[in-house]
């Protein structure tokens, strides 16, 4: 399958250099078995352009023109806001909208990502800017993409709230790859992103360029070999969740938002464990697709500063 860069917009031109320089070691240190062991999964990170707001159109509660379904706030015509942290950091709703569930090999947006040290303590490791841009992994910090109508901004989905494992929890579009999706190691990664996320959310691929791939990260808890596939959606498509009993809603949230230090936190898992975790889109989003949404940002020199400080407490359902 085509990877090109040809035609991107110029500010995810930084993201795409990103792709290209970083290592896997950069963005974790659990890398995939030597042996070839492991479930191979991919997920689609797509980045769009919002069409400019107005009373049909809201950000984090409908896509495209299309009505999501699920729970989510109501249309406003304004971006939608993440949940006020209360005092002692703790949302005013309980946090349990997080990771999809790939442990239990449901989705592979999950991969218990509370339980990966390395990923999920990304944010709390900010200061390693300069020795990664020394290694030529970072590229210069233009800062976050013009923001506005219209702006630059990320598909997400949301778990069901009736799930077994995972419930109400964001990810990426993504699952694992079948035997139809073609070579773990080639194309099929590729194929599986694309395929699980029409599969998931209706859109057709061929609006979708991809761009970039990052490099495969493993879960060792879930035995996950994921891979993370970048895509820009050149010409986008009605979105909606095509199983309402798997998945709430579909909706983008705007990379301005994610940018945003307001709607940053740590998210601090009973076990100890801790990771970035972006209160946005009206769901609190953390674990492995926060992990990959915070790398992001910080290779593609979009990150701002923001308070480690503030923690989001989350209980063992998470």
């Amino acid at each position: 399958m085509p990877v090109s860069e040809q035609g991107l917009p110029d500010w995810l031109l930084p993201v795409a250099r990103a792709a290209r320089t970083i290592e896997p070691r950069q963005l974790s240190r659990f890398l995939p078995p030597e042996n070839g062991s492991g479930r191979q999964s991919a997920v689609l990170v797509l980045f769009g352009e919002g069409p400019p707001a107005g009373p049909a159109t809201t950000r984090g509660s409908s896509v495209r023109g299309s009505t999501t379904q699920g729970r989510g706030p109501a249309p406003t015509g304004e971006p939608t806001r993440a949940p006020a942290l209360a005092p002692g950091g703790a949302p005013h709703r309980r946090a349990a909208t997080g990771e999809p569930g790939a442990a239990d090999g449901s989705t592979p947006g999950a991969y218990a990502g509370a339980r990966h040290p390395d990923l999920a303590g990304a944010a709390e490791r900010g200061g390693a800017r300069e020795a990664e841009r020394a290694r030529g992994a970072v590229a210069p910090a233009l800062g976050p993409p013009f923001v506005g109508p219209g702006g630059p901004e990320l598909l997400l989905m949301e778990r069901a709230g009736t799930l077994r494992s995972h419930a109400g929890q964001p990810s990426f579009p993504g699952g694992a790859l079948d035997p139809e999706d073609g070579d773990p190691a080639g194309d099929g990664p590729l194929r599986a992103a694309l395929r699980e996320a029409e599969e998931e959310t209706g859109l057709d691929p061929s609006g979708v360029q991809l761009f970039g791939v990052l490099p495969r990260l493993y879960i060792p808890v879930s035995e996950f070999v994921v891979t993370p596939v970048l895509g820009w959606w050149r010409r986008p498509s009605p979105v909606a969740p095509v199983d309402p009993a798997e998945t709430a809603r579909v909706f983008t949230v705007p990379v301005a938002e994610l940018t945003d230090p307001a709607n940053r936190a740590v998210a601090v898992h009973p076990s100890g464990h801790r990771g970035p975790a972006f209160l946005v889109g009206g769901a609190l989003v953390w674990g492995f697709t926060a992990g990959v949404i915070d790398r992001i940002l910080h290779f593609a020199g979009w990150e701002r500063p923001w308070d480690r400080e503030r923690h989001v407490p989350l209980d063992w359902r998470a």
